[in-house]
């Protein structure tokens, strides 16, 4: 198996945030409810400021967890065993056996992400210096990102 790396994994996901992004924006100016997604640059002064977690309404956030987790938890544990992103750049996810996830596991997974950013990104970093090329959100799920396509890594019945 050929373990997805650190920046293709980056890549993978900028994919995935852009296309959320647009998403939520569209669900705001059609429901009017506050997701946290305005985005504001100004670039003479070298600033960018990111989602207005802030002002988005508790309604908002919760709508946003929903979003989130349908979408990572959704994708991944779906025949395609990817998100939009991975898909785009040739990645899957499997179980340590190479065998498509559940929802279960999926859900559990991105909430582990959530450990993975809160401790300064290490559980993220991680995937450039393990073995495995796993986060740490990738460790506690028992999951591995792969290079190639859904079920060609399936190791079921190999050794019966």
């Amino acid at each position: 198996m050929q373990y997805g790396g650190f920046w293709i994994r980056v890549g993978a996901y900028l994919i995935d945030i852009i296309i959320l992004l647009v998403g939520m924006s569209i669900i705001q100016a059609i429901t009017g409810i506050d997701l946290g997604t305005n985005y504001s640059a100004q670039f003479n002064e070298a600033m960018v400021s990111g989602g207005n977690t802030q002002g988005a309404s508790a309604v908002g956030q919760l709508l946003g967890l929903i979003i989130g987790i349908a979408y990572f938890a959704g994708l991944e544990s779906s025949a395609w065993q990817a998100t939009i992103g991975k898909k785009a750049l040739g990645l899957v996810v499997t179980d340590t056996g190479g065998n498509r996830i559940s929802f279960l596991r999926a859900i559990g997974r991105y909430f582990a992400k959530i450990l993975s950013g809160i401790i300064l990104l290490i559980g993220y970093i991680m995937v450039a210096f393990t073995e495995k090329k796993q986060g740490l959100h990738d460790m506690i799920a028992s999951t591995l990102v792969v290079k190639g396509r859904p079920g060609e890594h399936e190791t079921a019945g190999v050794f019966e």
